[in-house]
C-alpha cells in the first residue's frame, strides 16, 4: 500500500505515474494527491485482491476522498481519478485514504 503526496507537472501525468507503480509492483494499492496549478488531484489505483476479493471500487473510494478537496471524480473498480477547488484538503485526503487502505 503506498499513500503519498507527490509533484507532477500535470493531471496525467499524476495518472502515468500510477501506472508506471503498478508495472514495477503489480499488487500496490495507492492513493496519490498533487497540487497542479493550484488544483488539488487524486488517482487511486486497486489491485484485483481488493476489487475481486474485498469488493473496493476505486470510483468509490475517490468520490469519498475528493469530498476532503471540494471535488468530484469516478472511474472503473480498479482506477479513477479526481479534481477539486480546495488543495488545504490533500492532507486530509491522503489520511482517509490509508485508513481505508488499512496502513
Amino acid at each position: 500500500v503506498l499513500v503519498e503526496r507527490v509533484t507532477v507537472p500535470t493531471p496525467d501525468a499524476l495518472k502515468q505515474l500510477a501506472y508506471d507503480l503498478k508495472a514495477k509492483a503489480p499488487d500496490v494499492a495507492l492513493v496519490l494527491g498533487a497540487a497542479v496549478d493550484g488544483k488539488p488531484h487524486l488517482a487511486v489505483l486497486l489491485p484485483d485482491a481488493l476489487t475481486q476479493g474485498k469488493g473496493l471500487h476505486a470510483g468509490n473510494v475517490v468520490k469519498q476522498l475528493a469530498k476532503h478537496i471540494r471535488g468530484g471524480g469516478g472511474g472503473q473498480p480498479f482506477f479513477a481519478t479526481a479534481g477539486g477547488s480546495d488543495v488545504s484538503g490533500l492532507d486530509a485526503a491522503l489520511a482517509e485514504g490509508r485508513a481505508l487502505l488499512g496502513t
